[in-house]
């Protein structure tokens, strides 16, 4: 494929406004993201100030955020042949890639620098290590190089809730290293389940998704590996006393619900990849549900 071929529209006709800049931003991304930083300041033992929890929680949108918009700047040229990404605001030509670079910058700087000064380095740190992460080692490194792009490039979504949780000790510890593990085992068969259906895309802009290199029968057995390594690790907050029982009991139904539906995947040979977008949904829905089961009886054992 030629570079021509995947050059982005470099024409922005007018200025771009705010709805541009939130598109850049990710926003549904971002509120996944948000979501297990909270969970995981609630699982925290101790408190924080209510203020200093909504600046934190502040500073995880933005940096997330920032990090999705120079993830657009980066990708503006495989963003551009994708059904799914060709109406994102740069390549779109809604908004001139320098000015989605200095805004992602921008707002890195502001998260980072906002966060270690008003909450703790400790939180900053690993708020800036995760947004590095997400752009020199999987935008820059991983994604268009190794079909095993989003496993290890997955991290960076996995630290929210070590953000969260550092932000109200200051440390990390491994009860936060747990959270960490279930959001990085969990991203392979959520992506995966996605690339299954799209991989079209993906072998039009030259990305090497896992079913692109080694077919969708091996990505098949290798989501159903990821949700059976994740069956016992999701309860595990119990066992750490970060959850109770019933988050433990809930955490053990809801894997293996997502087993099933890797076990259907593997079955499904109609083409369509029907069981992939039914799995897909539910992986959304399962981390959803698995810190939403957090914040509740994190929430509980707190108040008890």
């Amino acid at each position: 494929m030629s570079d021509a071929s995947i050059q982005p529209n470099s024409t922005v006709a007018d200025p771009a406004g705010v709805r541009e800049f939130l598109d850049l931003l990710k926003p549904r991304v971002m509120t996944l993201v948000v979501f297990t930083a909270v969970a995981g300041m609630v699982a925290a033992p101790g408190e924080l100030h209510p203020v200093l929890a909504g600046i934190a929680v502040l500073c995880v949108a933005v940096g997330a955020g920032a990090a999705g918009a120079i993830n657009m700047w980066y990708d503006r040229d495989i963003d551009a042949v994708m059904r799914r990404t060709a109406r994102r605001p740069i390549p779109a030509g809604r908004i001139a890639p320098e000015e989605g670079l200095a805004f992602g910058l921008v707002l890195t700087l502001f998260a980072v620098m906002t966060m270690g000064l008003a909450v703790n380095w400790t939180a900053a740190g690993l708020l800036a290590g995760a947004n590095a992460f997400y752009v020199f080692v999987y935008t820059m490194w991983l994604k268009r190089r190794t079909p095993q792009n989003i496993v290890i490039g997955g991290a960076a979504g996995a630290f929210p809730p070590m953000i969260g949780w550092a932000a109200v000790t200051g440390g990390v510890s491994l009860e936060s290293v747990v959270l960490f593990a279930l959001i990085f085992l969990w991203t392979p068969p959520h992506f995966w389940a996605l690339s299954l259906y799209t991989d079209g895309d993906y072998g039009r802009a030259g990305v090497p998704m896992l079913p692109v290199v080694s077919g969708r029968r091996a990505t098949k057995w290798q989501m159903l590996a990821y949700t059976l390594v994740l069956l016992p690790l999701a309860p595990a907050p119990a066992l750490l006393g970060t959850a109770g029982p019933l988050y433990g009991a809930g955490a053990t139904v809801l894997g293996l619900i997502f087993v099933v539906s890797a076990v259907r995947v593997l079955q499904d040979t109609d083409g369509r990849e029907t069981a992939a977008r039914r799995m897909f949904g539910y992986s959304i829905l399962y981390l959803f549900l698995v810190f939403a089961m957090l914040i509740l009886d994190g929430a509980a054992l707190g108040a008890a």
